[in-house]
């Protein structure tokens, strides 16, 4: 079974943690991750290029911990199968769960921006 776009509890969770009660913590912390996550799927692009297993799976890890962090759960699932799949046969056959993955980030962004609008 797929994992949803986004895991409610953890949006939730979230939302307890703002000292107001209201969403300023929430959007601050996805601000974060569609600033960032963009930059480290770049990193996946260009290490996969340049061969460089270490940056790959460093930036493949980096994407499922913030995408934990702010409940992308079907983005975390494809970060993880990413990092794990070059942990043990390199960088060889990762293309089609690249593509995977920049459509999980295009599904959490959309899904995200709607919850702060």
């Amino acid at each position: 079974m797929p994992s949803p776009i986004l895991d409610q509890e953890a949006i939730d969770n979230l939302r307890m943690l703002d000292p107001d009660g209201g969403d300023t913590f929430l959007r601050e912390i996805i601000g974060i991750f569609l600033e960032d996550t963009p930059l480290r799927i770049a990193e996946i692009d260009k290490s996969l290029a340049a061969g460089d297993a270490p940056t790959f799976i460093r930036a493949a890890h980096t994407i499922k911990g913030a995408s934990s962090n702010v409940g992308a759960a079907a983005l975390r699932a494809v970060a993880e199968q990413l990092e794990h799949r070059a942990k043990k046969d390199g960088l060889a056959d990762v293309t089609a769960l690249i593509a995977e993955l920049k459509t999980a980030f295009a599904s959490a962004t959309t899904a995200l921006k709607a919850l702060i609008p």
